[in-house]
């Protein structure tokens, strides 16, 4: 028996407990009147996304206080423990600030480099989906899957913002995909994410990502039986943006996005 199951477990069902408290604070917020602040880069923060981290980081500090955290909101703090969660308290604020139910809580651990747990929770509509190391993906406490669609010609292709894409240099590879998938959809942020490894959609491009936008989701994609990479198809939460799939599709995707332009 793996001696490090039980603590993973442990680990994994305090990171769910965090994202189910941080989602409620949320929800408090949404959809109330507020006004949102813009940060240096344009996007939106709003006191949300503060409470929601500050929540998520106490409750870590506590629980475990030489443990390094890496936040969206308040940044990095060191740690000799050799474990380090990363925050994203609302991944999708675009949507949070605009009313609508896409935006989601994201919580990940490392483990000396490795992302060993990943948790979603988008509490406005009920839905968390988490995932550690050898223990499967779930959501909503039902084991969750990527699609066995094995043509893209069949598959659901999703972005955040397909004009994105071109902004960062990959609009003739997100036009090939378009042009070669079955239907397209503008499901994003980690929404999009998973509903590739919930079965609900094949394929979901990212062309700027930061790695609290990413750590979650490479163990999440990869234990529902996905795959979770950057545009180059190397599997990271470091490589500034990504591309989920069913990992039926993944060479495939892969192999449009790399051909020359």
């Amino acid at each position: 028996m793996n001696r490090d199951k039980p603590e993973l477990e442990e680990l994994l069902d305090f990171a769910v407990g965090l994202a189910r408290g941080a989602g409620e604070l949320t929800l408090r917020h949404f959809r109330q009147t507020f006004t949102p602040d813009r940060k240096a880069d344009g996007s939106f923060v709003t006191a949300a996304d503060r409470e929601a981290e500050r929540f998520i980081r106490a409750g870590i500090e506590e629980r475990f206080p030489h443990d390094s955290v890496l936040g969206e909101e308040e940044g990095a703090r060191s740690g000799a423990s050799g474990r380090r969660w990363i925050i994203d308290p609302i991944d999708g604020t675009y949507s949070f600030v605009h009313g609508v139910p896409l935006y989601g809580v994201l919580i990940a651990l490392e483990i000396e480099g490795e992302v060993v747990l990943g948790v979603v929770n988008l509490p406005a509509l009920g839905d968390l989906v988490y995932a550690a190391r050898g223990h499967g993906c779930f959501w909503n406490d039902a084991r969750a899957r990527v699609s066995a669609v094995s043509s893209l010609g069949d598959g659901l292709l999703l972005s955040t913002d397909f004009g994105t894409c071109e902004r960062y240099g990959f609009g003739a590879a997100a036009r090939r995909l378009e042009q070669e998938a079955g239907a397209r959809r503008t499901w994003g942020d980690c929404y999009g994410h998973v509903l590739v490894a919930t079965g609900r959609a094949e394929v979901m491009l990212d062309p700027v990502m930061n790695v609290w936008d990413c750590a979650p989701l490479l163990p999440i994609l990869e234990e529902a039986g996905g795959t979770f990479t950057d545009w180059r198809g190397r599997r990271t939460i470091h490589g500034g943006n990504a591309i989920s799939t069913n990992g039926l599709l993944f060479d495939p995707v892969l192999e449009l996005v790399g051909r020359e332009s």
